[in-house]
C-alpha cells in the first residue's frame, strides 16, 4: 500500500505551549508596534510608511520569537496592515485617508502573486510524490546501487537529496521522505541510533536538503517568496533554467565540501556495513513494483522539469504556469495520480497564509516609502555608500546569515528581509551593480539554515530523529556556513560576475 503521510511544511513547526496570559514574544511584538506608531514621525517618512515599520517590526518579533504559530501570525499581521494603512493618509494624497477598502486591497497584494501559484502547486506536486511513495522508491533505488561502504552510504544520500530537489519542491517534504529512510537503513545495518555513522547519515542528508535550495529555484518556497519581490520591484523574472546555470555549480561545489567536511568530523565506526546491500535491496523489494500511479507521476514529473528547464528556449511558458498545469493533469480522471481529499487531508494552508502576507507585506513596505527611508538609514549606518558591489555583497550576506539564527523559516526570512535588500540596493551609489543579480545572489544566501536545527523545518525534521547531537549539528553547521559563505565570494568575484550578476 502506498504510504499517505503530511506533506512537508516549511513554516508550520510545532511551537511550545504557553500561558494564554503571558507570551513574552507577543508582549514585546505589541510594544514594539504601539511605540514606533507614537514616536515623532522622521523627516522624509510618510504616516503610512512609519506604520508600515512598526508592523514590520512586529512581525519579526513575533516570527523570531515564535509567539504564535506561522498561519496565525500571517492573519494577524495581514488584520494590522489592513486597518492600519486603512486609517492612514494615502501616500499620493496626504490630505485623504487611503480607507480600509484599499487597506485590505494592499494586504491582499501577496496573493495574486504568481509566485504563489507556483508555490500552492508545487505543494500539491509533494503531496503526489508522498501519496504514491515515488520519492520513497527513487531513495531506495539510488541506495541500493551505491555499495556497503559507510562512505558510499554518505554519497548515496546526498545524490538522493540532489535527485528529489529536482522532483519534490519543498525541502520539509524531501527531508520527511529521505530521513525515514536513512533512519530504516541504521536500523537494518544494526547501527545504534547513537553511533557516529548514525549521526553521519541523518546530519548529512538534512544539510544537502538545506544546499540544493540553493540550486534550484523550485527546491523552496522562500526562493518564490524573493522571486515575488523582484517581480513586483523590476518587472522581471528570472527563468529556471537561468537561476540552475548561477546556482547550481555552487550547490554541487558545497554538496562535495558537504561529503568531506562530514567524513572528516563524524568519521563513521566501520568503513563496510555487512549485509547492508542486500538489506535495502530487501526494503525496495518489499516495496512492490512500480504501479501504474508512480509511472505517470514519474513521467511528468520529469516532462515538468524539462519544460521548466527549457522556459523561454522552446516555449514561453513560465514556471508557474507550467506547475498549475500539470498538478491539474494530476487530478485528472485515467491520468492523474490522487484525488483532492487524499492531496487535502495534510496539506500546508498555512505556508500558503504566510506566503501571500508575507508579499504584501514585503510590497507595502515599498510602496509607503518605509523600505527606501529604512534602506537609506542602513546605507549611512554600514557606510555602503560609495563601496564596490563585491563588498557591499560580503557585508549583506554576512548580516543575513546572523539574522538567520534568529529565524525558524526561511520563508518568513525572504519575507522580512528581501525587501529591505532591494531597496537597499536601490540606495546605494554603486556604478555598475545589477541590483536585480545582487537579490537574487543574496537570496541564495537566505536558504543558509545550515547552524541551528531550529533555523529550518527539516533541520527539526532531523532533529527528532534522536540520531545525534545538538552540538554536533551546530559544530559541522558552523564550518558549513564558513564554507559556503567563502564559496559565495569566491563565485561572486568570479563566476557571478562574469554570468553578469553583480
Amino acid at each position: 500500500m502506498p504510504r499517505q503521510t503530511t506533506v512537508g511544511n516549511p513554516v508550520e513547526n510545532q511551537t511550545p505551549k504557553r500561558s494564554v496570559w503571558f507570551n513574552p514574544g507577543l508582549i514585546c511584538a505589541t510594544a514594539a508596534l504601539i511605540v514606533i506608531m507614537l514616536l515623532p514621525l522622521p523627516e522624509g517618512l510618510p504616516v503610512a510608511g512609519q506604520r508600515m515599520l512598526a508592523i514590520f517590526v512586529f512581525a519579526v518579533i513575533i516570527w523570531i520569537s515564535e509567539a504564535l504559530d506561522y498561519a496565525i501570525s500571517a492573519v494577524v499581521i495581514g488584520a494590522l496592515i489592513a486597518v492600519t494603512l486603512g486609517l492612514s493618509p494615502d501616500v499620493a494624497n496626504p490630505d485623504a485617508i487611503l480607507g480600509t477598502r484599499k487597506g485590505l486591497a494592499a494586504t491582499m497584494a501577496g496573493f495574486s502573486s504568481s509566485g504563489l501559484a507556483l508555490v500552492a502547486a508545487a505543494l500539491l506536486l509533494s503531496a503526489a510524490m508522498t501519496i504514491t511513495g515515488l520519492d520513497r522508491r527513487i531513495a531506495m533505488f539510488v541506495l541500493s546501487k551505491v555499495g556497503t561502504k559507510t562512505s558510499h552510504v554518505v554519497i548515496g544520500s546526498i545524490v538522493v537529496a540532489t535527485l528529489l530537489a529536482f522532483l519534490v519542491p519543498s525541502a520539509t517534504a524531501r527531508a520527511a521522505a529521505v530521513i525515514p529512510i536513512m533512519v530504516g537503513i541504521i536500523s537494518t545495518f544494526g547501527a545504534g541510533k547513537q553511533s557516529r555513522f548514525s549521526g553521519l547519515l541523518i546530519l548529512t542528508t538534512v544539510q544537502a536538503v538545506s544546499i540544493w535550495n540553493v540550486g534550484i529555484k523550485t527546491a523552496a518556497a522562500q526562493n518564490m517568496v524573493a522571486v515575488g519581490f523582484l517581480q513586483r520591484a523590476f518587472g522581471v523574472d528570472i527563468t529556471w533554467l537561468d537561476w540552475f546555470i548561477a546556482a547550481a555549480p555552487f550547490s554541487v561545489l558545497m554538496s562535495i565540501g558537504l561529503y568531506f567536511i562530514m567524513m572528516y568530523m563524524m568519521p563513521p565506526e566501520h568503513e563496510t556495513i555487512p549485509g547492508g546491500k542486500e538489506s535495502v535491496q530487501k526494503a525496495l523489494k518489499e516495496i512492490g513494483p512500480m504501479t501504474g500511479r508512480e509511472k505517470r507521476l514519474l513521467f511528468l514529473s520529469l516532462l515538468l522539469v524539462f519544460c521548466w528547464a527549457t522556459e523561454g528556449v522552446l516555449h514561453s511558458f513560465d514556471s508557474p504556469t507550467l506547475t498549475v498545469i500539470a498538478v491539474a493533469l494530476l487530478f485528472l480522471p485515467g491520468v492523474g495520480v490522487m484525488k483532492w481529499k487524499e492531496a487535502n487531508a495534510g496539506y500546508p494552508w498555512g505556508t500558503i497564509v504566510l506566503f501571500g502576507i508575507g508579499i504584501s507585506l514585503g510590497t507595502a513596505l515599498l510602496s509607503t516609502g518605509a523600505a527606501p527611508w529604512l534602506a537609506k538609514f542602513v546605507v549611512v549606518q554600514f557606510g555602503l555608500d560609495g563601496l564596490g558591489p563585491l563588498v557591499i555583497f560580503a557585508i549583506l550576506g554576512l548580516f543575513l546569515i546572523i539574522v538567520h539564527l534568529g529565524f525558524a523559516s526561511a520563508t518568513a526570512l525572504a519575507s522580512a528581509m528581501i525587501p529591505i535588500v532591494i531597496a537597499v540596493l536601490g540606495q546605494v551609489d554603486t556604478v555598475g551593480m545589477n541590483a536585480f543579480g545582487m537579490t537574487i545572489l543574496l537570496q541564495f544566501v537566505v536558504s543558509f539554515g545550515f547552524i541551528l536545527p531550529v533555523n529550518s523545518p527539516q533541520g527539526m525534521v532531523a532533529h527528532g530523529t534522536g540520531a545525534f547531537e545538538v552540538r554536533d549539528f551546530i559544530r559541522t553547521g558552523i564550518v558549513l556556513t564558513v564554507l559556503a559563505y567563502l564559496l559565495t565570494l569566491l563565485f561572486a568575484a568570479t563566476y557571478w560576475r562574469w554570468l553578469g550578476m553583480i
